[in-house]
C-alpha cells in the first residue's frame, strides 16, 4: 500500500515521502497513529506543489543570503571596548557585538553564524568569518578600538 508520511517515521522515512509499506503496517499502525495518510491523486499532487514550493522559496533565500554575503565580504567592522593603557581589552569581544557593529553599517547578521579564531583580548584587527549557510561565506575584519 503507498502511504504518504504526515510526521519523520524512524526506519520508514521523513515526512512529504511517499512510500510503499504491507497494508498491515499502513492500517495498523501509520494510519492508525495518524502518522500517514493513504496516497491518493490529489494527496499527490499536493505533494508536488509543496516541494515545488519550498525549492523555490529556499533558492529564494539562497539568493538574498548570496546578495548580503557580497555586501559585507572585505568590510571592516569597528568595535570599541574598555581597554587598559597597555592595550589589553577588559574581558574580550565577542560575536554580539560583532553582529551589532555590523548591524550599525546596515547589515543584520546573526551573532551565530560569525566565528573567528580563538578570543579576542587585545586592541587591533582581527581577521573573522560569517558562515551564512552551506558554501555561502564572507571574510571580514574587525578593529577592536579602545574606547574614548
Amino acid at each position: 500500500m503507498k502511504v504518504i508520511l504526515k510526521q519523520d517515521v524512524k526506519g520508514s522515512g521523513k515526512q512529504g515521502d511517499v512510500i510503499e509499506v504491507s497494508d498491515g503496517y499502513a492500517k495498523n499502525f501509520l494510519l492508525k497513529k495518524g502518522l500517514a495518510e493513504p496516497a491518493t491523486a490529489s494527496g499527490l499532487n499536493e505533494i508536488s506543489q509543496r516541494k515545488t514550493a519550498d525549492a523555490y522559496h529556499k533558492a529564494e533565500n539562497e539568493k538574498q543570503l548570496r546578495e548580503l554575503a557580497k555586501k559585507v565580504n572585505g568590510k571592516t567592522v569597528i568595535v570599541p571596548i574598555r581597554a587598559g593603557e597597555n592595550g589589553k581589552v577588559f574581558g574580550s569581544v565577542t560575536t554580539a557585538q560583532i553582529a551589532a557593529a555590523l548591524a550599525e553599517q546596515g547589515c543584520d547578521v546573526d551573532k551565530k553564524k560569525i566565528s573567528f579564531d580563538g578570543t579576542i583580548k587585545t586592541v587591533g584587527v582581527f581577521d573573522a568569518e560569517i558562515r551564512f549557510m552551506e558554501g555561502v561565506t564572507a571574510k571580514i575584519k574587525v578593529e577592536v578600538v579602545p574606547l574614548a
